[in-house]
């Protein structure tokens, strides 16, 4: 009977460890670059040197991006330029005596 109930909390920690882990990943998931590293700056340890934390910041973002849990910063709005135009020229002012 002590082995039951042994074995029945050592599945409950299990359990709610592995809980625990998928709502942490769930969490960072989808973030972007930028949320996951202001995200991150707010996390560590204030007394760490800025340097440091940098340092660490980078290292884990990339090991996020290797495992695809961040997505890529999104492209701003593209802009449509039409290249086949020549802009007027303009006369230019002619540089200031000194």
């Amino acid at each position: 009977m002590k082995r039951l109930l042994l074995a029945a909390a050592l599945i409950a920690l299990v359990a709610l460890a592995l809980k625990k882990r998928d709502s942490q990943r769930r969490e960072w998931s989808g973030l972007s670059e930028a949320e996951a590293r202001e995200k991150l700056d707010q996390r560590l340890p204030h007394r760490i040197p800025e340097e440091r934390r940098a340092v660490m910041t980078d290292k884990i973002v990339d090991t996020m991006r290797g495992r695809g849990v961040i997505v890529d910063d999104e492209p701003a709005d593209e802009v449509d330029i039409d290249l086949t135009e020549q802009p007027a020229e303009t006369p230019r002012e002619a540089p200031a005596a000194t």
